[in-house]
């Protein structure tokens, strides 16, 4: 069976080691973080969980850019120079490849600046909400439906 690896699988792989060494002290600041939180009140988790729901994950970053670009070379074009054109191109080419690859060089740039996987940023905002208590609700014990009474 010919599986694709996950994006975040393929973004990690393509990352130079010196940015994931990075990252991995930026994960060990997320535990410190948590560890921190775990001491606080409900509304800092809360808080800090919702700011998680905000923040930007690599691929929409990348979206974005992509976009911005491909829309200033065609806008460019009509009112300066069809050579703008190349920078649709290469956009919208970056683009396809992350489609298709999980990875395109944009995305060595976004690392270094510090965005993170959509993969990453749940991992931090579940392990709070497991904090929270959100998930003391569910049974660990898979019980069979129960006919309902008519």
């Amino acid at each position: 069976m010919n599986r694709q690896p996950r994006e975040s699988d393929i973004v990690k792989t393509q990352t130079p080691p010196r940015v994931l060494n990075r990252i991995e002290k930026k994960k060990r600041k997320i535990e410190e973080s948590i560890r921190h939180f775990a001491l606080q009140p409900e509304h800092l988790l809360s808080r800090r969980i919702e700011e998680l729901d905000r923040k930007w994950d690599i691929e929409r970053v990348l979206e974005v850019n992509a976009s911005i670009l491909g829309l200033s070379g065609l806008l460019l074009s009509l009112k300066v120079d069809k050579r703008f054109l190349l920078l649709t191109g290469g956009a919208l080419g970056f683009l396809l490849q992350h489609s298709l690859t999980g990875w395109c060089p944009p995305v060595f740039v976004l690392r270094r600046l510090g965005f993170r996987t959509r993969q990453e940023l749940d991992r931090e905002k579940f392990a709070l909400k497991a904090l929270r208590g959100d998930f003391q609700s569910i049974s660990p014990n898979r019980s069979k439906k129960t006919p309902s009474p008519q």
